[in-house]
């Protein structure tokens, strides 16, 4: 008998409450194949964005280049940072887009996000005019996912510690992104 993780017994919970009687339930399924979709497109997108960083591959400028942009923008050890920076977003996108420490994972995506905005937002909404439409899409996406977990499609779901995630575990993965982002940012000049 396959058992439910508390995130789909509690989605299938709230599809069933208020519902007419002999009305159909939601599949808990469906859920689960949302966040897939979710996390993979996310993942790979960072993981692309970091292998622009790390190895120049898909027009990216490499280290050189994105330590070059890196301080410009004000950080330190602008080379580093630029690592730093691509195999957060390069491992982060892969660990979410197979659900591997799916919170920490998301935590990555979002403190690097947050740096994003702030080094390239120009005061404007839409990216046509230099604005962060994008970067505020991507950051909502990867705390939803930290604070929903990744589904039962995930390598989370065979890890004894995680196997059911939990709020507090999303929640305590959003916070160490924001702080991690807060504390990057305070080092720039």
């Amino acid at each position: 008998m396959p058992s439910t993780s508390p995130s789909t017994t509690a989605a299938t919970t709230l599809a069933t409450a208020g519902r007419a009687p002999g009305a159909a339930a939601t599949s808990p399924h469906a859920y689960d194949a949302g966040l897939l979709l979710l996390r993979v497109v996310l993942g790979l997108i960072m993981a692309a964005h970091g292998s622009q960083k790390l190895f120049g591959w898909f027009g990216g400028g490499g280290i050189d280049g994105t330590g070059k942009f890196f301080e410009m923008k004000g950080y330190p050890a602008a080379k580093a940072m630029a690592v730093v920076a691509g195999l957060t977003e390069a491992g982060g996108g892969i660990a979410l887009a197979i659900g591997l420490l799916a919170p920490l994972a998301a935590a990555a995506i979002l403190g690097t996000m947050i740096n994003a905005l702030v080094v390239t937002w120009s005061g404007s909404f839409f990216a046509m005019k230099g604005g962060a439409e994008y970067e505020y899409l991507l950051i909502a996406a990867a705390a939803a996912l930290a604070l929903t977990g990744p589904g039962r499609y995930a390598v989370d779901r065979y890890l004894p510690v995680v196997r059911s995630h939990r709020l507090s575990y999303g929640a305590g993965a959003v916070a160490l992104g924001l702080v991690t982002a807060g504390l990057v940012l305070l080092v720039r000049s």
